[in-house]
């Protein structure tokens, strides 16, 4: 029996499950998680895809919709059709990385490396109100708003903006921060001591200005991190909020039993 019939027969991938918002399109909502599926797939995990109905009827949606969603990743190049054979994701289809959140300053340091770094902008600003309790007797911080592309492709994989407190800013180089992430700079550059970093990761949908910076749909699937770094006296040095492609990384915990 040859390689494709042998795949063919065997056990369809198995995509995760989708709570449908009726006030945006069933296709594409079905079709971002399976994207996200894919893309987030063990490495053990069968190629070949279910049928349009068995689909259909795993999303609950109609034949019609799931083959909107299937032709956008097809589109996409995330998966190929064949008649009579099924459909089958493509060996290119990346798998996404993790965002992980681990217990250590160098563990986050080493996470947050190895990308090209791009700043956009940076400069005095008034504290954004979603910040204002990290901040309560600042009336400005200083932004840094940054874009990492992957080394080797260059596209966009996430963005970043930093809110530093003003005294901290003052002795940071710009430069640095296209070579190293915010947390070596300041620990290492600046000299802060870092007693602690609180990290929260959560789903959210592109807005315009990140749709246009991670060149993805508008209210496709992120991740949203928020970092908040603690000096040795228990101050808020810095609040880091980065916007990964959900296409791209997954949410992974580490949790040690000792």
């Amino acid at each position: 029996m040859d390689q494709v019939n042998e795949v063919s027969r065997a056990p369809a991938f198995a995509p995760d499950s989708l709570v449908l918002n009726r006030k945006l399109p069933l296709w594409y909502q079905v079709s971002q998680s399976l994207r996200a599926s894919i893309l987030g797939r063990p490495r053990d995990a069968s190629p070949r895809l279910p049928t349009e109905e068995q689909l259909a009827v795993h999303y609950g949606v109609s034949v019609l919709t799931m083959r909107q969603a299937l032709k956008e990743l097809e589109t996409e190049g995330l998966i190929s059709r064949h008649r009579r054979r099924g459909t089958f994701i493509e060996p290119r289809a990346r798998r996404v990385s993790p965002v992980r959140l681990l217990g250590s300053i160098d563990a986050i340091v080493a996470q947050q490396s190895g990308e090209l770094t791009t700043v956009l902008g940076h400069g005095p600003a008034p504290v954004p109100g979603e910040l204002a309790e990290f901040f309560p007797d600042c009336a400005e911080v200083v932004s840094y708003r940054r874009l990492r592309c992957d080394g080797t492709t260059g596209e966009p994989t996430n963005w970043a903006e930093n809110a530093v407190l003003p005294e901290i800013a003052a002795r940071l180089d710009v430069a640095d921060l296209e070579r190293w992430p915010m947390t070596k700079v300041l620990r290492d550059a600046v000299g802060v001591k870092i007693s602690r970093i609180t990290d929260t990761v959560e789903a959210r949908l592109a807005d315009p200005a990140t749709a246009e910076l991670l060149e993805v749909p508008l209210l496709s699937p992120i991740l949203h991190y928020t970092g908040v770094t603690y000096d040795d006296e228990g101050r808020v040095v810095d609040v880091a909020r980065i916007r990964y492609r959900g296409d791209r990384f997954s949410f992974s915990v580490t949790v040690d039993a000792h």
